[in-house]
């Protein structure tokens, strides 16, 4: 039920009975983390003013009591996800208040060894996902830590944290639905301070109390006095205890005031009035729980004296362990990004008489992966009953189930964070994007939060999670469904991206790939679904991610081909054959990593090289390769670097047309020839 800021829960209709107080022993962990986070927040003031802490910092300061009130229910298992003013959240949920002042500081002994800062502070073995830079990106992620718990049926609960302007974005609206289609245990709490950077929420919301947009999704929602941290602890308590015994989802809406600015860097005019900044203050939630403490006769004065005094001296004590610690150093920093390559055999090629489609293969390693790992499970749009628009996991949902196969909403961008979540949550989900170019609604979720979680948190923890789904042209699908996108993702550092050409290929680098602790972009092109066959053994095998595969020797000119460039390339080869000319096809398989040596061992031995991908050129995949060879074999080269892609166009319906888009064979053949014999010269 929304109610207006400031009236007690009673007073908004509350169910008759509600206990709005409590004991000695919550009121004094109430009390002692709120005067924690309120000494950790002034410190972090003065240091940044002294230029100790860079870059910014954002102060919660006055909203202590909805971070006290929620955690104060929560257990070490239970999950938090944050945002940018995350600080009183960890403290809450229980983080070291001397690594998370390492971190702000910038040191090695920091919760992110330095490399996150006051915006990325997580604690893995307490359950904090992390606060977020990114607005409203804790709630998709907390799905996925809600599906992890829901699936391990052991009582978890999670708490997302976000502030009022999320509410405003896409995917505070998917998040919510998720939760509720799934019935999955968290609790979505607005803390409603008001204002973003310099506007007020009642100038940028459609309604008056953010939690009426739960009726919307068919979950209860709460507004309550943010600044009462006794309120918080027993509304958040009833939500958590339904979240626990199966209930689903609960949204609360905690009214509450910043009493800085929106960040310490931000040095704009305040727009508050006044008066409003004045009433707010004279509401702090400090002062108030004295009072509430002070009615109870729950502790006495002296004592609260000494948990002050406690607070002080924990924080001189932090501030001296940041400062006495080593700042990071460049071989740490690097080592943070992945995640080590689990160490696979490889079966020799051609060990199987039988042949299998590509599509099949794929089928098959999932299958033979969710068989092998409790922890896999399948999601996306239509992936269950029909197996998805090209029947790539026909059949899984009836061998494993709608827990481990789900299908979703159409909500690309929150089902992959749900994906992201339940990765770090320990899971190993496989997401599929029903066609790929709405990848580029999941962009944020996958380079803002998989990418970087691991390198953020100081190389610790892992993001086991493979986003598949079919890529490029050839089938008539026009502009906005044939695109191939990988040069985007070669360009993250935290992404591995692979490209299978052939169904043995496929079938071993998607075992492997999910087997990977690293987020991983499988790439899947159309015309391989219906045109690719070949042998594929029954066992389970994985590919070693980073390693490249000579399709075809040669000793005149290399060909390096991606996905369904690779037959073309093939089919040139033996064309050329022909004419004389003995080409060598380099399927890189793996584009991040890319295993440099092959490509740069067949160009020593060919002296000339044709990069064909189905991209654009201009800025490809081509174009790393291209740079790579330039770089490092420039003095083998006997004739310049051609790369043959798509024209420079989007992609056509017509299909005379889209032929002439996409590489073909005699184009690439014609590139070949063009390298062998320049123009004017002699091969």
């Amino acid at each position: 039920m929304a109610t207006a800021a400031g009236r007690t829960a009673k007073k908004r209709g509350a169910p008759a009975g509600r206990n709005m107080s409590v004991g000695r022993a919550e009121a004094e962990r109430l009390y002692t983390t709120m005067r924690r986070i309120r000494t950790f927040e002034e410190r972090t003031v003065k240091l940044f003013n002294e230029g100790v802490v860079k870059g910014t910092a954002h102060s919660y300061i006055g909203e202590e009591a909805i971070a006290a009130g929620v955690c104060a229910n929560l257990t070490d298992d239970d999950f938090i996800g944050s945002y940018h003013r995350g600080h009183g959240h960890c403290i809450a949920k229980g983080a070291d208040v001397d690594r998370m002042m390492a971190e702000l500081m910038g040191r090695d002994t920091g919760y992110c060894r330095g490399l996150g800062g006051s915006m990325h502070i997580a604690d893995m073995d307490l359950n904090i996902l992390g606060a977020n830079g990114i607005v409203g990106a804790a709630m998709p992620l907390c799905t996925g830590a809600g599906l992890a718990a829901k699936l391990r049926g052991q009582g978890q609960v999670v708490v997302a944290f976000f502030g009022d302007g999320a509410s405003n974005q896409g995917i505070f609206h998917e998040s919510l639905n998720l939760a509720a289609v799934w019935n999955l245990p968290v609790i979505f709490v607005c803390e409603n301070n008001q204002y973003a950077l310099t506007t007020s929420y009642r100038n940028s919301t459609s309604v008056p109390q953010i939690s009426i947009r739960a009726a919307g999704y068919g979950m209860p929602g709460l507004t309550v006095d943010g600044n009462d941290a006794v309120e918080v602890y027993n509304v958040v308590g009833e939500a958590v205890a339904r979240a626990r015994d199966g209930g689903g989802p609960t949204l609360i809406e905690a009214m509450t005031y910043r009493w800085g600015q929106h960040s310490m860097r931000a040095n704009l005019a305040d727009p508050r009035p006044q008066d409003e900044y004045d009433e707010w203050l004279a509401r702090d939630p400090i002062k108030r729980m004295e009072a509430e403490i002070g009615r109870g006769r729950l502790l006495a004065k002296k004592r609260l004296g000494e948990i002050a005094a406690a607070a002080e001296a924990e924080l001189d004590r932090a501030v001296a362990f940041g400062s006495d610690s080593p700042e990071p150093d460049r071989a740490m920093m690097e080592a943070a990004v992945y995640a080590p390559h689990a160490a696979h055999g490889e079966p020799g090629a051609g060990s199987t008489d039988r042949e299998l489609a590509f599509v099949e293969a794929l089928n098959e390693a999932l299958r033979q992966e969710m068989a092998r790992d409790g922890d896999v499970l399948l999601m996306g749009e239509d992936v269950g009953a029909t197996g998805g628009i090209f029947g790539v996991s026909k059949g899984l949902m009836d061998e494993f189930g709608p827990e481990r196969v789900r299908d979703t909403p159409i909500s690309e961008a929150t089902f992959a964070g749900c994906g992201v979540g339940a990765a770090i949550a320990g899971l190993r989900p496989v997401v599929e994007i029903q066609i790929f170019d709405f990848v580029a609604l999941t962009m944020d979720m996958l380079v803002n939060q998989a990418a970087k979680f691991r390198y953020m948190l100081g190389g610790k923890p892992t993001v086991p999670l493979v986003v598949r789904g079919p890529q490029g042209g050839g089938i008539r699908l026009a502009a906005q469904h044939s695109q191939s996108l990988e040069a985007w993702f070669t360009h993250v550092p935290g992404l591995v991206v692979v490209a299978p050409s052939t169904p043995y290929d496929a079938k071993g680098l998607l075992a492997a790939a999910i087997r990977d602790d690293n987020p991983v972009i499988f790439l899947e092109q159309k015309m391989l679904y219906l045109e690719a066959n070949g042998p594929v053994p029954a066992e389970a095998y994985a590919i070693p991610i980073g390693k490249a595969d000579v399709k075809r020797a040669g000793t005149d000119v290399t060909v390096v081909a991606t996905l369904s460039m690779v037959p073309r390339a093939l089919a040139a080869a033996r064309q050329l054959e022909r004419e004389g000319i003995s080409v060598e096809v380099v399927d890189p398989r793996t584009l991040r990593p890319l295993d440099e040596e092959t490509i740069l061992a067949s160009v020593r031995k060919t002296n000339r090289l044709v990069i064909a991908h189905e991209a654009w050129t201009r800025g490809g995949f081509g174009a790393e390769v291209a740079a790579v060879v330039v770089e490092k074999a420039f003095d083998d080269l006997d004739a310049p670097i051609t790369r043959v892609g798509a024209l420079d166009v989007p992609m056509p319906y017509n299909d005379a047309l889209e032929r002439q888009v996409i590489p073909s064979q005699e184009r690439i053949a014609e590139a070949i020839r063009g390298v062998f014999r320049p123009p004017g010269g002699d091969p």
